[in-house]
Parts: structure tokens; sequence; C-alpha cells
């Protein structure tokens, strides 16, 4: 069985599948982009469940129950500020997608959707971090049970940034 992998542009907040990523800061707090769309899509007890697991560091994943999200869980993903590359990034990054897929098929997620994490106010250059995202995730699907990963994309070019780091012509719909 192999894992299908979409890029799509839309609103990761109204996806339904088991599992999103949330593109979370250290503290796990409340933030702007993805982070701030997902704390008010799934409401007030998604704040209190985050303050309990008191932080996690650049690179880790934490889990909470979705709350008002169509999905069952949120995965907190912290990934690094980018600073010009060259002080372990491209590592950080890699490891948030890792720990996602490795954390979801624990909670035993089938399905999971990832934002561009580090894109936004982070500052991560969109094309890299996209070929990160699909190589990371491509090796590191194999041997669990997803069914489907999406990366669900914000705008236009960090839609056709997955695209082409999945080698998907830019119409292309595979899920």
């Amino acid at each position: 069985m192999s894992t299908r992998l979409e890029a799509v542009e839309g609103d990761i907040t109204l996806e339904h599948v088991d599992a999103v990523v949330n593109a979370a800061n250290a503290h796990l707090a409340p933030g702007g982009g993805v982070c701030g769309a997902i704390f008010a899509a799934a409401g007030p007890g998604l704040r209190e469940a985050c303050e309990a697991l008191g932080g996690a560091p650049t690179g880790e994943v934490r889990a909470t129950a979705g709350f008002g999200l169509p999905a069952r869980w949120i995965l907190h993903a912290v990934g690094p500020v980018w600073q010009g590359g060259d002080r372990g990034e491209e590592a950080l990054l890699a490891s948030c997608y890792r720990r996602s897929v490795e954390l979801a098929a624990e909670l035993g997620a089938r399905s999971l959707a990832f934002p561009a994490i580090s894109t936004g106010i982070y500052g991560y250059p969109v094309e890299p971090a996209a070929e990160v995202a699909v190589a990371t995730v491509r090796s590191t699907v194999e041997g669990h049970p997803l069914d489907r990963v999406r990366f669900v994309c914000f705008d236009r070019r960090t839609l056709a940034a997955h695209r082409a780091a999945l080698g998907q012509a830019p119409g292309a719909r595979r899920w």
C-alpha cells in the first residue's frame, strides 16, 4: 500500500482528515497566520490544551484533540525561524514533517494535512521549504499506515512550489 500525496490551495481548518498540522510557535500559543486560524476555528479548548503541554522545542511536535475542527487531532509542529540557512533550519524543518508523520501514525491517523511550515512570518523561503516537506514526507511515510497526505497551501506560489516538489503538473489532482 502506498500513501497518496497531493498539494491543494485552501483553508487547512476545513480539511476533513484525521489530523491537521499546526505551524506552531514554541509556546504552543495562538499566533498569526495558520496558527491563528487553527486556534480561532478550534475554539477556546485548544488554548487550554496547549497550555497544559507546556510548549515544545523547535523541530518537535505535540498532539491535541481537534476540538472544533473537522480533524480528530491537531499536531503542533514548531518550525524554525529562517536565519539564512546555515543554522540548522533544514534539519529542524525536516524534523517537523518527520515527527508529524510518525505521531499521526502513532495516533492511528490514516490521513494528514500539512500547511507550509515556517514559510509565513518565520521567513523560510517557499521553494526550498516545499522540497524539504515533500522529500521528508515521502521518505517517512514508508512503513506508516497513512493513506493520504495533503499539503494545504495558502496561496498559488506555495501551491506551485509544492506541486513542483511532488512532480505534478500545475492542474493535476491526485485525491
